[in-house]
């Protein structure tokens, strides 16, 4: 009966530990279920992440492009200098050598003086044209570089939410989503300009 008695203790006992270890187990898991929302954190800030890349991509595309009209258009102003000044170079020899009482060289003439004055108006387009085509240029590369930082700023706090789901430390999670609500301002502000 006394070893009965032994076995019936042992069993209480060992029921006794196993209940201890599952409410050990449910007690860790409670405390520990804040990870599940720090894992759910790092997704949507990766998601935010991918979202500022693309933009910071098509910021730096329009960056591209808009230097690339603009040199055309300075191309294009150049060449139109250079034959404003080639007919300068004309209209003052003609008016030099040649007979100016001459129907066709005054005919010339007229034809220079109006090619001058045409070429003035034009570059003055031109000139119009690529200053406003570098003024996007700048705020594409403005807006770009906000969106960059701000693509930086999110991979910095992905690491630091999964450092804090590693080390348990939820601190860490606060400054990564504080972190992420920091980038994300980043991008309001370049979208806003």
């Amino acid at each position: 009966m006394n070893e009965m008695q032994n076995e019936i203790n042992e069993l209480k006992e060992f029921l006794a530990d196993l209940k201890a270890d599952r409410l050990a187990v449910k007690q860790k898991e409670k405390a520990e279920a804040w990870t599940k929302y720090v894992s759910l954190t790092v997704v949507i800030i990766a998601v935010i992440a991918a979202v500022a890349a693309q933009w910071s991509g098509k910021y730096g595309g329009r960056v591209q492009m808009d230097q690339l009209q603009a040199s055309d258009d300075w191309s294009f102003y150049q060449a139109k200098s250079i034959k404003q000044h080639l007919d300068e170079s004309a209209l003052v020899q003609l008016l030099q050598t040649a007979n100016t009482n001459s129907p066709p060289v005054a005919a010339q003439i007229k034809k220079l003086a109006a090619n001058v004055t045409r070429y003035d108006s034009e570059k003055a387009d031109v000139q119009a044209e690529a200053k406003d085509l570098e003024k996007k240029r700048d705020e594409a590369s403005a807006r770009g570089g906000r969106m960059g930082l701000a693509v930086s700023i999110l991979s910095v706090s992905i690491a630091t939410a999964s450092i804090c789901t590693v080390t348990k430390k939820k601190p860490l999670w606060f400054v990564a989503m504080l972190m992420a609500a920091v980038a994300v301002m980043e991008m309001v502000t370049a979208w806003v300009g």
